[in-house]
C-alpha cells in the first residue's frame, strides 16, 4: 500500500500589528490560486474565528478563508484583520471566482500545523508561518 502526501506550500505574513501579519498570511495563500491584484473588489464576507493560542488563531483563520472560497465559490484580493487576544474578526473582500479569468490551478485543502509560528521579532514587527495543503485541479 502506497501513501500519497498532498502537496504543500509553505506561506508567510509580516506586518505591524498581528492582524495585519494574518492578512498577509491570507493574501501568500490566495497568491497560490490566482493574483490577488487581479481580483475585483464586488462583494465582502465577514470572517470571525477564536482558538486558545496565537499559533492556533493563524490555523483556525487560514482555515476559515479557505473554506468561505469553497463555500462561496469565491477568491479574494483583500483582508482585513482585527486580532484582540485570541478572537480575529476580519473582512475579506473580492469576487466569483472565474476560471477563465482567474485560471486557478489549485484548490487550498487546509492550514496544518507544520512550520507554524507566530512571533513578534522586534516590536512592530510580526511574523506568521505555516504550512498549507492544497490540491492540484
Amino acid at each position: 500500500m502506497q501513501f500519497r502526501e498532498d502537496p504543500v506550500l509553505n506561506i508567510q505574513g509580516v506586518g505591524p500589528t498581528l492582524g495585519a501579519a494574518f492578512a498577509e498570511a491570507a493574501l501568500a495563500m490566495m497568491a497560490a490560486v490566482t493574483d490577488p491584484a487581479a481580483v475585483k473588489h464586488e462583494e465582502t464576507v465577514e470572517i470571525e474565528c477564536a482558538a486558545p493560542s496565537a499559533e492556533q488563531l493563524l490555523v483556525n483563520w487560514l482555515n476559515a478563508v479557505a473554506f468561505e472560497m469553497a463555500a462561496r465559490s469565491m477568491v479574494f484580493g483583500t483582508f482585513k484583520v482585527d486580532t484582540d487576544g485570541f478572537q480575529l474578526r476580519a473582512t475579506a473582500i473580492g469576487e466569483r471566482v472565474s476560471k477563465e479569468r482567474h485560471a486557478p490551478n489549485v484548490e487550498i485543502k487546509e492550514a496544518t500545523l507544520r512550520e507554524l509560528a507566530v512571533a513578534e521579532d522586534r516590536p512592530g514587527e510580526w511574523r506568521v508561518q505555516c504550512t498549507v495543503e492544497f490540491a492540484r485541479l
